[in-house]
């Protein structure tokens, strides 16, 4: 897959749709260890605009990840609506660009083509939560109950090396 748009050939005002999936290959490229696996598709809708090409991307699937309780493998659901304008060479770009409701892409004036695969690519990594866990329950349960078996207060609280101090300030 190429991933691309290119930025020559458009004739004022015309549209052009592009497609493109993505799996585990392609974070692979990226050195993506925490991936386990993908199904990404990835919609883009170009138009060519006065010294632009507005283009919104829309990425949508999944991604398989470790769950950061129990390691299991966990199913994220990707979506991802994004407004982009590819600003062309020193033409002003489109008043939605200059506005700040579309991020911009200013690729260099010899570009023949704009490769979004660093776009696509940290728009699924910065859709993801924080945490990845799975739903309350759905952990597995002896990896759970062994996450369970820890040492009580009490317990910690005498291992402390602060317990010492415990009594320091007493009246």
């Amino acid at each position: 897959m190429d991933y691309v748009i290119p930025l020559n050939g458009w004739a004022a005002s015309e549209r052009k749709v592009f497609r493109w999936e993505a799996g585990i290959e392609f974070f692979q490229q990226f050195d993506n260890q925490e991936f386990l696996g993908a199904g990404i598709v990835i919609d883009a809708v170009a138009v060519r605009k006065d010294g632009s090409i507005d283009t919104d991307l829309g990425i949508r699937g999944f991604v398989k990840v470790r769950c950061d309780r129990c390691l299991g493998e966990l199913e994220l659901t990707v979506e991802v609506q994004t407004p982009l304008s590819i600003v062309l060479g020193a033409e002003v770009a489109s008043p939605a660009a200059e506005d700040g409701e579309r991020e911009m892409i200013v690729p260099e004036a010899s570009d023949c083509e704009v490769d979004l695969r660093q776009v696509i690519y940290d728009y699924v990594c910065l859709s993801l939560p924080l945490q990845k866990v799975h739903a309350e329950g759905e952990c597995d349960p002896d990896t759970v109950r062994f996450l369970g078996q820890g040492v009580n207060d009490e317990e910690a609280a005498a291992n402390s090396p602060f317990a010492a101090l415990k009594g320091l300030f007493k009246e």
